[in-house]
């Protein structure tokens, strides 16, 4: 593996990106408890509490997504690019997780189908994830056109970066930086 910059280096405001399933939230919440920082979960934000992935009105999104970015410091994990303008010009490091499209399906299989008692996440409060035909058809099929996006994004990116390209580099990060998968 690449040399890993140490996680000091990526300021007060980290953003992580990349495809659904690939570990973006697990390890925003391991570097959010390892630096004290307030932790962003996108998805929450978008999402209403207590519901299945029900979307807030986007206006409404929008101002928590403006509050969130306008704080001092935090980890904020999740894509939705409509907010990148508003997001990246604050974030002092970025962080993409590039891991292949097959590997995130398989996790979003063990994550529907096996992790049954799974805790922690981001999925609502009281729930678990449900094997769905959108999510299936937006890992194999959507989410693969989006790398190139997310590549350019990163060449572009001239402050603090990161790029894991697989399960096997973001573990070697893990052990870099001292971090714990604990939920």
């Amino acid at each position: 593996m690449h040399s890993v910059p140490s996680l000091a280096s990526f300021g007060p405001r980290i953003c992580i990106l990349g495809p659904s399933n690939s570990g973006k939230s697990t390890l925003a919440r391991a570097i959010a408890r390892q630096r004290g920082f307030p932790l962003i979960h996108l998805d929450q934000l978008y999402h209403l509490p207590d519901t299945h992935w029900q979307a807030r009105e986007e206006a409404e999104f929008r101002h928590l997504h403006r509050t969130a970015a306008a704080g001092e410091c935090w980890v904020m994990d999740g894509n939705y690019v409509r907010t990148l303008p508003e997001r990246l010009p604050r974030a002092t490091g970025l962080i993409l997780l590039d891991i292949h499209p097959a590997r995130s399906f398989l996790r979003y299989l063990r994550r529907t189908l096996l992790d049954a008692q799974r805790v922690g996440g981001v999925v609502p409060a009281g729930q678990r994830e449900r094997l769905s035909w959108e999510m299936t058809r937006y890992l194999l099929f959507t989410a693969p056109a989006h790398r190139p996006r997310n590549r350019q994004l990163y060449a572009s990116w001239t402050q603090p970066k990161l790029m894991l390209a697989s399960p096997a580099a973001l573990h070697a990060c893990y052990q870099q930086w001292g971090l714990s998968r604990a939920p």
